[in-house]
């Protein structure tokens, strides 16, 4: 929490700069609170840092858990096509209750190294989408508790259509090379689509339909969610968001909620 006071902080100088350098590149488009990632990069010379709060219920069994997380992509702009990426979920607190023996552990989740290249710029009048490819690695690099197995490589393809009256469409579909339990290598697929309306200059809310992991029973089955948010720029520089989520299959968290901070420099 001292990580995200620091950014509100910061957020709240931004707010009373001038931003006449961030109108002329336009606002920030940021990759979150939707599962479907934004087809822009920041630009050349420019970092992004987008993070959050997030937490999810999830009730199996006697089991009855609650996960806290500090969600954050950092994003470096190496050009006016390409970005750095760099991703974790950073501090994960888990609470457990399990038939009324309750326990706690907390840790790190992590980190994902990543880039991705803006292929396509979007045409509204041609209906033409804008384009982008990203590539992640996964590296067990996290608390023993919260750590995946060796690296994890994924690719995912996002697709954006601008369309009148403010609204918008994006699909990303992916997949990801991950292990199980035991070790053993296997593919996952990745869907997601999502149709967003800009309500003012300022304002937009999105509903999405993530399949977060496509995957056999026994890798861990399918993990799909229903996501519904909402996004507010403080400044052209300066955005906060909020994202609330309801698993659709018993293999995926019953309920989940973010609260985000985004700011470009």
């Amino acid at each position: 929490m001292n990580m995200l006071a620091t950014l509100a902080l910061c957020a709240l100088t931004c707010a009373v700069m001038p931003t006449a350098a961030s109108g002329a590149e336009g606002a920030i488009a940021t990759d979150r609170p939707d599962f479907v990632e934004s087809s822009k990069v920041v630009g050349t010379g420019r970092v992004q840092l987008e993070t959050s709060v997030a937490l999810e219920r999830d009730a199996r069994d006697s089991n009855r858990d609650r996960t806290y997380t500090t969600p954050t992509l950092l994003r470096l702009g190496v050009s006016d096509s390409l970005e750095l990426r760099l991703e974790t979920d950073g501090v994960v607190r888990l609470r457990r209750d399990d038939a009324g023996v309750k326990t706690s552990q907390r840790g790190y989740a992590d980190a994902s190294f990543g880039l991705k290249w803006h292929a396509q710029d979007g045409d509204e009048a041609t209906t033409r989408p804008g384009i982008a490819w990203l590539m992640h690695v996964d590296a067990d690099t996290g608390s023993r508790a919260f750590r995946g197995h060796g690296l994890r490589p994924s690719l995912r393809m996002v697709a954006e259509w601008e369309l009148p009256s403010g609204y918008s469409v994006g699909v990303m579909p992916g997949v990801s090379m991950e292990r199980n339990d035991i070790g053993r290598r296997y593919a996952a697929g990745i869907l997601a689509a999502v149709v967003g309306k800009n309500f003012t200059e300022r304002s937009r809310g999105f509903v999405e339909l993530a399949g977060q992991q496509l995957a056999s029973a026994e890798n861990g089955g399918n993990m799909v969610t229903l996501d519904v948010g909402f996004a507010y720029l403080l400044t052209g520089s300066v955005q906060i968001d909020t994202a609330v989520s309801r698993g659709l299959n018993n293999r995926t968290p019953d309920l989940g909620w973010t609260l985000g901070l985004s700011v470009r420099f």
